[in-house]
């Protein structure tokens, strides 16, 4: 097994583990964009070229103020802002439902059971909001793993959304998160960033666009290839 870079397993006992989703636990295959493509196109008649004005890690109401904004050449109100969103998630079942890049990435399907049985809670972090999310991981079979979460639905900055993840898991559990029993996982810089702000550490895996080394230079505390390489729990 490949060593990881960082500061290998850990010393104590972790209570909870925090995922994000798109290219940590899964791809869909682009499937978001079709999705927030459909949705521009049948409520504007514009092609909304998502790739080019996006980037990874961004949250749901990110991506529709940006493509107002770059596509639209204006600032949507709040109320078109609701009705793209309302739309994309009208599209993105059937968008991620005949993709045919969607996978769940190697070694997930193993890992999430493997730590539910050893009595660790398991949430989401992401900047899907909820709906979007569960859209996502339903086709892998994976909402069943996961217990809470924080989402591009409770707010647009990362950081913030993880804090209410660990919030809700504290309902969940009983009892507060120790941050220093809980981790995240994720594979971009902004997962990384968002995790050290909520105050956890945070292994960051290769299975997204970013490298072990990028990883790693934007201070994971953990960087690998995937989950099966050198998983700190």
């Amino acid at each position: 097994m490949e060593t990881p870079t960082g500061a290998g397993r850990l010393p104590r006992v972790i209570k909870a583990v925090l995922f994000d989703i798109d290219g940590t636990l899964l791809h869909t295959g682009g499937a978001g964009a079709v999705a927030w493509q459909r949705a521009f196109l049948e409520l504007y008649e514009v092609e909304a070229n998502i790739a080019e004005h996006t980037h990874a890690g961004m949250t749901d109401p990110e991506i529709a103020q940006i493509v107002f904004r770059e596509v639209m050449h204006r600032e949507g109100s709040a109320e078109e802002r609701a009705e793209a969103i309302g739309c994309y998630l009208g599209h993105l079942a059937d968008a991620v439902a005949e993709s045919e890049g969607y996978y769940v990435i190697e070694g997930i399907e193993e890992l999430l059971p493997r730590l539910i049985a050893e009595g660790i809670l398991l949430g989401v972090v992401t900047g899907n909001i909820e709906a979007a999310a569960h859209i996502k991981l339903a086709r892998g079979d994976l909402n069943r793993y996961f217990a809470f979460g924080g989402y591009g639905s409770d707010s647009r900055d990362r950081t913030e959304l993880t804090k209410k993840a660990l919030e809700r898991g504290e309902a969940v559990s009983g009892h507060p998160l120790d941050p220093a029993e809980t981790i995240g996982v994720g594979d971009t810089p902004r997962d990384v960033r968002a995790c050290h702000g909520a105050g956890i550490r945070v292994v960051g895996v290769a299975t997204g666009s970013y490298a072990v080394d990028e990883l790693t230079d934007a201070g994971a505390d953990w960087s690998i290839e995937n989950v099966t390489m050198g998983f700190p729990v």
